[in-house]
């Protein structure tokens, strides 16, 4: 994970786009995702604005010291579908994602003051590197059934096992192709080649997919249609940005009965969640850490991180309808190409800006099949887990009392523990870390106990 370019250097203008571009293609299929999940109408391109000038808000509150794009998360994707529940009107529903979103970034702006005045050292205490590194780890692993889910392309049965037919077949293909063309570029590629391994990856497997599905059009063959192209046809070239409906009025907030009550569903919709994605923000900004060697819960500050990620959100929301967050994917681009240039990140955050009006672009990019992004996300997600990892080689795993920490840590991520309140969902990873700090807590050090003979 040698960097080849720091966070202050900057690359060559042609470079920087491509880096760009090779970001851009890393983060994409989760950002638009979102808004498709949600549904109600939500604008992919008004997402991927969203996700641009959050970028660049979050670049801003931290000084383009931290290399990571933020985009859409999807841990509110329950607070978002709870801001159109009870029969609401559209507009009064987009109302309602702005107004959480302004929630949920107002706790990130209180913990942020809290910081500030108490500084990091609680942080150091409550998770050092026995709790982050495999808290981390687990943040790769939680996603890793969502890459292979991509990449054979089709669902597990009663038994956990994918059904393999001739689809999932071709699909697994594309996605071994891509997988294969991006280790052999970042392994024995040369320079330029070496940097950008996905983009040669993605559009290896994209090819490889075109291929398949020409020939299944033309014998009239569906198992061989991995590209579905009808993306072109409903082309959308303006966003259809969410504070534009938001503030159309015909507000009707439907079975909530009253605007309070809606807001008060809103608020325990969005913010609990703030607080579980708090925990994954402090990992997130751990894992890149590690990896530029600096730590940025120090220098620009946790504070700063907390308000650059919190404010993004807000418009972000305001834009796209999505709150953002720190990407994994992000992160382990950075590390797989070695470039943490923070001028890529801005870069990537203007070019999204851009795409976001050129509905080819965007339709193009909606049209890579989930199979060659899977295939690029088993890289990615894995780089992750192993960078958490790596934050444990200087711990003593022959000391019990890391053991069972970093044990309890695997378990509960690995088995998937999920706890749903309500509206609120406290993810694998959060559960993990809670866990994690409360092992940490429990069991004392060693040191202090001979300090104590």
């Amino acid at each position: 994970m040698k960097l080849v370019y720091g966070v202050k250097d900057k690359p060559k203008f042609g470079q920087v786009i491509v880096f760009a571009i090779q970001q851009l293609l890393a983060i994409l299929a989760a950002t638009i995702a979102v808004p498709a999940i949600v549904g109600n109408g939500m604008s992919q391109s008004a997402a991927l604005f969203g996700a641009g000038v959050g970028t660049i808000v979050y670049l801003l509150f931290t000084k383009f010291r931290s290399p990571v794009f933020v985009g859409s998360s999807f841990a509110f994707l329950g607070s978002m579908a709870a801001a159109f529940a009870g029969g609401v009107s559209a507009s009064a529903g987009y109302l309602g994602m702005i107004i959480g979103a302004v929630m949920a970034g107002l706790v990130y702006v209180i913990i942020a003051l809290i910081v500030k005045f108490a500084g990091v050292k609680w942080i150091s205490k409550l998770m050092p590197a026995v709790v982050i590194g495999p808290t981390v780890a687990i943040i790769g692993l939680s996603l890793s059934g969502n890459a292979i889910g991509d990449a054979v392309g089709v669902a597990k049965d009663a038994n956990n096992a994918f059904v393999m037919n001739a689809h999932a077949g071709v699909c697994l293909a594309c996605a071994i192709v891509t997988l294969a063309v991006t280790m052999l570029c970042s392994v024995f590629g040369k320079k330029m080649m070496k940097m950008i391994p996905f983009i040669i990856g993605i559009v290896s497997g994209y090819i490889a997919a075109t291929v398949f599905t020409l020939i299944g059009n033309t014998a009239g063959i569906d198992a061989l249609k991995v590209i579905d192209f009808s993306a072109f046809a409903d082309m959308q070239w303006v966003p259809k940005f969410t504070f534009i409906t938001a503030f159309s009025g015909g507000y009707d907030f439907g079975d909530a009965g009253s605007i309070a009550s809606y807001i008060g569903t809103v608020a325990a919709a969005y913010v609990p969640v703030a607080f579980v994605v708090f925990a994954e923000h402090i990992a997130d900004h751990k894992n890149i850490s590690s990896i530029i060697e600096s730590d940025l819960l120090e220098d620009p500050g946790l504070h700063r991180t907390l308000l650059g990620d919190g404010v993004g959100s807000m418009v972000g929301a305001f834009f796209g309808g999505c709150p953002n967050t720190t990407y994994g994917e992000s992160i382990g681009c950075v590390a797989i190409s070695g470039n943490a240039s923070v001028v890529t990140i801005l870069a990537t955050a203007v070019l999204a800006i851009i795409a976001s009006f050129f509905a080819p672009f965007v339709a193009f990019l909606a049209t890579i099949p989930s199979c060659v992004m899977g295939g690029v996300c088993i890289a990615l997600y894995g780089f992750i887990a192993v960078s958490g990892l790596k934050m444990l080689q200087n711990v003593d795993l022959g000391e019990n009392r890391n053991l069972f920490i970093v044990s309890v840590i695997l378990i509960a991520g690995v088995g998937g523990l999920v706890l749903k309140f309500g509206s609120v969902t406290i993810t694998e990873v959060a559960c993990a870390l809670i866990l994690g700090i409360l092992t940490n807590l429990i069991l004392p050090e060693k040191k202090k106990k001979e300090e104590t003979k």
